[in-house]
């Protein structure tokens, strides 16, 4: 059975670094891909990070390039999302998700698996 379980959310004040984990069982990285999404209230769903375990390539939406990271550990079975600089508007529920790609996927209605997701509330 395939599950991802993310982790690292919280309360954290504006211009914080906290690191989001999102841990796989059932299957292995590799071929690939994993996102990172996130939803606030009210708001539709966003792409956050993405990456190939293949290759390691990597894009990020807009609202967090240049602050945000995504790394993976193909032996760990683990991705990362290392967020700088938060600000208040980064509030959401945060996901992971992987879909069956050797590139980057950044469309989220192809990624086959989705974690419960992590709440991240930023204060300012």
């Amino acid at each position: 059975e395939v599950q991802l379980v993310e982790s690292g959310g919280g309360l954290v004040q504006a211009g914080g670094s906290p690191r989001l984990s999102c841990a796989a069982s059932g299957f292995t990285f590799d071929d690939y891909a994993i996102g990172w999404f996130r939803q606030a209230p009210g708001k539709e769903r966003e792409g956050v990070a993405y990456i190939s375990s293949s290759d390691g390539s990597t894009y990020y939406g807009d609202s967090v390039k240049g602050r945000f990271t995504i790394s993976s550990d193909n032996a760990m079975n683990t991705v990362y999302l290392d967020m700088n600089s938060l600000k208040p508007e980064d509030t959401a529920v945060y996901y992971c998700a992987v879909g069956r790609s050797v590139l980057v996927i950044t469309t989220w209605g192809r990624y086959d698996y989705w974690g419960q997701g992590t709440q991240v509330t930023v204060s300012s």
